[in-house]
């Protein structure tokens, strides 16, 4: 029978990794998509284009997966049956449970890739695109400043002239300020100036050196003129705000000991997608079931349909242990503990089934 199960384990390999290779390029054209669109507001430098890109999929990982290993046992499976090789094994007496073997070989690994994804790959991919782009943000390219140009501020709050700049972003010359305010309007000029970053992520323009203007709105000539050695211009705020004691971006080993509901809803939402994606693989082998004129890919809907609603109860539930709408010690273990039952009842039942169903 070591032949056998090389023919299953190649069989099934085959199948998944070219399913993985399809899932990849759908999900490479929306992260790509989504890192472009940071990078043209200017939350992202171009430079960290393809690190981004490659840590956004690793933190996709424990999604991707799972559907891969479902969808790829069932197509290898749908071709066993689809060129009557399945009912041939079946005669010499191979059953799921001989089955078990081919397809823990091809299966388990898959699984403990996505535990590793899903605990500590996944959150310090995370993790590190955060920071990235927080230490990014000190950069004047970031915040949206360009040499030699006019850039508006948010809410027409304004206009930010930069006549020059330094390489690394952090120090320009030449610059020229318009804010518009409900009762007033400020301008402030400054040969040179610095960007800077205060302990709560604001990011400031430090003027050196210069002279502001300030008017009535209402246009009355009541303007005063100020010269300053020094003065700290607030910059809007960055949307994407790096927070590091946020549950997302700690560790596993973090999240263990921390009180926060928020903290052991993350915790349940990482140790979930291994367990789920075990029970679609015991759940593909029975769904996979058909004869040779069956339609090939009327059961391969149905597992794609079940992988969405697991998924979906998935975040549904983390979010609903967040809000404490369930009790925390019931986590997500309502999830995938029956779901892993039902799947070990289908597979050890599926030889069975089958033949009840002929027999109606």
């Amino acid at each position: 029978m070591q032949k056998l199960d090389r023919y299953l384990t190649g069989e099934f390999a085959q199948a998944i990794f070219a399913t993985l290779v399809v899932l990849l390029i759908v999900c490479v054209g929306g992260a790509f998509t989504d890192v472009l669109e940071d990078i043209a507001k200017g939350k992202v430098p171009a430079g960290l284009m393809l690190i981004q890109l490659g840590l956004v999929l690793i933190k996709w990982l424990p999604l991707i997966l799972p559907l891969a290993l479902m969808l790829g046992l069932m197509l290898g499976m749908g071709r066993l049956y689809r060129d009557s090789e399945m009912p041939v094994i079946a005669s010499v007496g191979v059953g799921p449970r001989r089955l078990l073997k081919p397809l823990l070989l091809v299966a388990g690994p898959i699984v403990l890739v996505v535990g590793a994804c899903s605990l500590w790959l996944g959150p310090w991919a995370d993790r590190s695109s955060r920071e990235m782009i927080n230490e990014a943000n000190r950069s004047l390219v970031v915040a949206g400043l360009e040499p030699g140009a006019f850039t508006g501020l948010p809410n027409g709050g304004g206009v930010i002239y930069v006549g020059g700049m330094s390489n690394d972003g952090k120090s320009f010359d030449r610059v020229f300020i318009y804010r518009n305010k409900p009762d007033r309007r400020d301008i402030t000029t400054s040969k040179t100036g610095r960007l800077t970053v205060d302990a709560s992520g604001e990011r400031y323009l430090t003027l050196d050196d210069g002279f502001e203007v300030e008017g009535p709105a209402n246009g009355d000539l009541n303007y005063r003129l100020m010269r300053y050695k020094r003065n700290d211009v607030l910059l809007p705020a960055n949307e994407d705000r790096y927070d590091p004691k946020s549950p997302e971006m700690l560790t596993t080993l973090q999240l263990v000991g921390d009180p926060r509901p928020e903290a052991w809803a993350q915790l349940n939402y990482r140790l979930t997608p291994p367990l789920l994606a075990l029970a679609f693989a015991l759940l593909a082998i029975p769904l996979a079931r058909s004869t040779p004129r069956q339609a090939r890919y009327g059961s391969m809907l149905i597992g794609f349909l079940a992988y969405l609603i697991g998924f979906n109860f998935m975040m549904m539930g983390t979010g609903w242990l967040e809000d404490g709408k369930i009790p925390s010690l019931l986590g997500l273990w309502w999830l995938s503990v029956p779901l892993l039952a039902v799947a070990l009842w289908m597979y050890l039942r599926d030889g069975s089934l089958g033949r009840r169903r002929a027999a109606a």
